[in-house]
This record gives structure tokens, C-alpha cells and sequence, in this order.
């Protein structure tokens, strides 16, 4: 007999214990679903507090049973493209070079 993950013995026995770190998935797994438009801001609320009373994996289950399966979080595109940020960056490199140079000077001639 092949010993189950923790993941596959959560999902074979629902009456498992939940864990602060199943409570805080389902969570965010609600917060995702209020941002799409699937529940409102007194669902979302509704549910979040059933989150942290509830005692097992089932009763989390129960919460989002009604939902869609989420794709995992993809990382946030960028708003900017990876060559503006380097010219950015190398135009800020400039400007604090120039400013210490300036800084420099006036110090030079204030001696």
C-alpha cells in the first residue's frame, strides 16, 4: 500500500482537520472570485468568517463547492516592457551620477 501526500489525504478524507494554511487557500480563493465578479462584498464576508469557524477540510470544501476551479495565480505582467526599464534605470544611474558630480564641485569650491 502506497502511503497518500498530505494533498491526496485531505481530498480521501473530508473530515480531516483543516489547517491555517487550508484556511488561508480557501480565503484567497474567495478573494479571486469576489475580484472576478462571482460573489459580492457580504458573500465574500459571509464566507470568510464560515472559513475560520469551520473545523475540517468538508466544511472548507463546502464554501467554495458553488465556484469555478481557479487557474493557479499567474504572476503580475508588467505594466512596463523590460527594455523601458533598463533605459529607465540607466537614465536614473545618469542622474544620480550628474547630481554627485554637482554636489562634488560645489562642495569643492565652497572649501
Amino acid at each position: 500500500m502506497t502511503e497518500l501526500t498530505p494533498s491526496e489525504h485531505r481530498r480521501a478524507v473530508p473530515a480531516v482537520r483543516a489547517s491555517d494554511v487550508d484556511r488561508e487557500r480557501t480565503v484567497a480563493a474567495l478573494q479571486r472570485h469576489t475580484v472576478a465578479g462571482r460573489l459580492s462584498l457580504d458573500e465574500f464576508s459571509d464566507r470568510v468568517g464560515a472559513v475560520y469557524r469551520a473545523a475540517t477540510v468538508a466544511d472548507l470544501a463546502a464554501l467554495t463547492r458553488d465556484l469555478p476551479v481557479l487557474p493557479p495565480d499567474a504572476p503580475a505582467p508588467s505594466t512596463v516592457p523590460a527594455g523601458a526599464q533598463h533605459h529607465q534605470l540607466a537614465i536614473a544611474f545618469l542622474l544620480a551620477i550628474v547630481a554627485l558630480v554637482v554636489l562634488g564641485t560645489l562642495l569643492a569650491i565652497t572649501r
